[in-house]
């Protein structure tokens, strides 16, 4: 029932995934006539869905304290706890980011290995998509949940991206070891440490001007200057769709330039359309929880749902956690009179 649009879009993405993997059912929660309505159009999913009527939903202005209340008797809190009970493998949603999120937390829980969750998603770069992560769960983080995020990106970044040993950097304000915060100093160390015995490489840091250039495949940051990292790269595609925009309509003869540059124009505007990189994923949970854009079309939302089928049929969290016990058994042990007692005295 979320999103911009409301179950036009779910059910037609639903369509357009199960025509790309045929292996796939859904549980559809919602209310029952606006389902149906739209499971006219969408035979493929007609024929394996199961609908479970739900008269509540999240609306976009609930926070996220009022949809936890509200849980059981709302279609998003439905759909997260059939992941929690075994009745799905994941859920996809294109409501309310911030309720998704706080309930999927509370409902899910993090894994045993996990501290803090994180939301990763795909950006655009001159090469490929990056996986960027944390995009705005965790606004403050230390060394040690970056080190975690680092090693959830990566396994993410195999899975979805199908890299074997992606490249990893922590964004900071500067390449150089010594630079940036503290957290991002020691969680560098701890990486550089372990790396050799995990699948990735660790390249150190990169700069905000090199995300696009695509030379790292996964960007590690905490939430706050993920989230704004995410809506500056956001906000500068549209700025230079509509300068294009502009510029070809200035003048009768950019007009006919407009008519001979027309298919590179459209190769671009794919390349920066967000439907093409939908679907972010809270990871470090027990279940996989899956966020479309609210304002995602039809073959954006089939991709959502075509990342959740890549994380549950690649196992995703068995990966997470089997790296993480590959790094606990290689990171160097604490130096004598460090830790919690040590601080505390």
């Amino acid at each position: 029932m979320g999103g911009d649009v409301g179950p036009e879009v779910v059910i037609g993405g639903a369509e357009l995934a199960r025509e790309r993997y045929p292996q796939l059912r859904f549980r559809l929660y919602g209310q029952e006539a606006a389902i149906r309505a739209a499971l006219a159009q969408a035979p493929r999913v007609s024929a394996e869905a199961e609908i479970v009527h739900v008269d509540g939903v999240v609306l976009g202005t609930d926070k996220p304290g009022q949809a936890i209340r509200r849980a059981k008797s709302t279609s998003m809190g439905l759909a997260i706890e059939a992941v929690k009970s075994g009745q799905a493998q994941a859920a996809v949603s294109a409501g309310n980011t911030g309720a998704l999120m706080a309930m999927a937390k509370l409902a899910l829980r993090t894994m045993p290995d996990i501290e803090r969750p994180a939301l990763v998603a795909l950006m655009p770069t001159l090469k490929s998509d990056s996986v960027v992560l944390d995009l705005g769960a965790n606004t403050e983080c230390d060394a040690e949940n970056l080190v975690q995020f680092a090693v959830m990106g990566a396994a993410f970044a195999r899975t979805v991206l199908g890299l074997d040993r992606p490249k990893v950097a922590f964004l900071n304000i500067g390449e150089e070891d010594m630079k940036g915060t503290e957290a991002i100093r020691d969680a560098a160390a701890l990486i550089r440490t372990a790396a050799v015995d995990l699948p990735l490489e660790f390249l150190g840091n990169v700069e905000g001007n090199g995300i696009a250039q695509g030379n790292t495949d996964v960007i590690v940051t905490d939430g706050f200057s993920g989230n704004i990292a995410l809506k500056t790269a956001e906000g500068t595609a549209k700025l230079v769709t509509g300068l294009l925009a502009n510029a070809y309509r200035a003048s009768l003869l950019t007009k006919i330039g407009y008519l001979f540059s027309r298919s590179a124009l459209r190769a671009l505007r794919d390349q920066l359309d967000p439907n093409n990189h939908n679907g972010a994923v809270f990871l470090g949970l027990n279940g996989v929880v899956v966020k479309s854009h609210g304002g995602a079309n039809i073959k954006g939302f089939a991709n959502a749902i075509g990342v959740a089928h890549d994380l549950v049929t690649k196992d995703i969290n068995a990966r997470i956690h089997q790296d993480l016990a590959n790094f606990a058994a290689h990171r160097p042990a604490p130096r004598p009179g460090s830790g919690p007692a040590a601080d505390a005295a």
